[in-house]
Parts: C-alpha cells; structure tokens; sequence
C-alpha cells in the first residue's frame, strides 16, 4: 500500500513504520493519522509478523501535532481540542502499546510532545545519543496528552515528571536513560545495525508469549497483588496451552536451538 505521510515495509517477520513529513520535523496532522492508523490496522492483521519498528525519517523522530493543521488551528474560532484527542491521539497511542508483539521506537531525533507519547507507548525506546525529548505543551499553554501524564510519573516519577512537563525543557537522551525513561542510547553511527539485531532477535523469539508477559506488565500499574497473581495465573494458562511452549520445552529437553512460530 502506498502511503503519503508515512513509509510501511515488511521483512522476514519484521515491520518497519517511519513518520515521513521530514520537512516539518515529522509532525502529525490528519492525513498521517488516517495513514498511521491504516498501517497498524495491517500490523494487527498480518499474523506472520513478529515486531514492529517505529521510527522516523530525517532529523527529527516527531515534533508532535503540526500547529498548522486546521483541525488544531482554525483562526479564531474556538476548538475542541478534545474531540481531537479522542478521535486521533488515544486511539493511536492504546493501538501501539496493546499491540500483541513488541514494538521498538527508534528514536532517529528530537522527540516532543504527542512525539514522546508515540515513543513511551513502544516496549522498548532506543535513542542515538545526540537526541533530545520534549514536553513541549507547557509552551502553548497545554496539557500533556498522548499518555504523556500517564507514562512519565511511572517512569520517572512524580517530581520528575512535573518538572519536565511544567518546565519544557531539553532532556538530553543521556539523562532520559539515567531517569530510566528510554531503554538503550547507542552513537549515531551504530544505532541502526543495533536495532536491527534487536528487531532479528525478536522476529525469531516466541511472539504469542511475549504478547501475555506485555499484558502482564501493563496491567500491573493498576491491579492489586491478588489481582495480578490471579491475572498471571490465566495467562501462564494460555501460554502453556501454546506450541511455542511445547517447541520450548522439547528443544530443552533435545538440547538444540528452538525453532519458535510465534504462536
């Protein structure tokens, strides 16, 4: 399928979404959402894919929402920002992090707002060491959105989180490792090859029960003990009933490589 705003290739069990609006630092107006949400939908169908990069092309990861798009800025007329957010940003933002596969956010430059919520909704954020993260709402007056004020508290706690969100500052990709908010920071000149064995690790790895440890991990933000043992105890249920289990304990048991499916 051919895209606009986006680029969406698959190989060997990998799926490669890169943001493609170079010239405006990658930022999202309806078009790339209507497409965005095109390509997941072939990422949620495409049973032979095992994980999901999203990246972006050029100088930039994603500047967050093109103020120029008329659905945000339409003159005088008063917005409902709200109904934007509903329609757009939380549809996409809960697609990516409920996707059954891991999904890695190579993070290619600047990242800022709705950007930052793209990439802290991925499983695993991987930044060159040159890029920078911003919350740059606080800077027009606005609240953080896109899972913004929900991720950062988790991940870098509350004091933290307040100070990035209310002060909009640069937080170098160095930092943003050390608060624990990003995965991994590799050069400019070898990030590429390291997300690629990444994504090769994954698209060999057993996806289905990757997908029930994702769920797993997620729902323990808001469950009790009792409700995680009993959330863990139903899906160790739906592993175990899978061939990738059984392809796991067979190779175990024959001392050789496993060959998983993903299923």
């Amino acid at each position: 399928m051919s895209y606009e705003t986006i680029k969406y290739q698959v190989n060997q069990g990998i799926a490669t979404l890169t943001l493609n609006r170079p010239d405006v630092f990658n930022s999202l107006n309806e078009v790339m959402h209507a497409e965005l949400k095109s390509a997941l939908k072939e990422v949620q169908k495409d049973k032979s894919l095992r994980v999901l990069i999203i990246t972006g092309e050029g100088r930039a990861f994603c500047a967050g929402q093109d103020l120029n798009d008329r659905s945000v800025n339409n003159g005088d007329e008063k917005l409902d920002l709200g109904e934007s957010i509903e329609r757009k940003y939380n549809p996409l933002i809960k697609t990516i992090y409920n996707l059954e596969m891991p999904v890695i956010c190579k993070v290619n430059g600047v990242a800022a707002g709705a950007g930052v919520g793209i990439a802290l909704a991925c499983d695993f954020i991987i930044a060159h060491e040159k890029v920078s993260f911003i919350q740059a709402f606080c800077k027009l007056g606005l609240v953080p959105d896109s899972g913004n004020s929900f991720f950062l508290p988790q991940l870098v706690g509350m004091a933290r989180a307040k100070e990035l969100c209310m002060l909009g500052d640069k937080l170098p990709a160095k930092t943003a490792l050390e608060y624990g908010l990003i995965s991994r920071v590799y050069p400019l000149d070898t990030i590429d090859e390291e997300v690629q064995n990444l994504a090769v690790h994954f698209s060999t790895a057993p996806t289905y029960g990757l997908s029930l440890i994702k769920k797993a991990l997620n729902e323990s933000v808001n469950n009790t003990l009792d409700e995680q043992l009993e959330l863990e105890k139903n899906l160790q249920r739906a592993a175990g009933h899978s061939s990738d289990y059984k392809e796991g304990v067979a190779a175990f048991l024959a001392k050789r490589a496993p060959e998983f499916k993903g299923n």
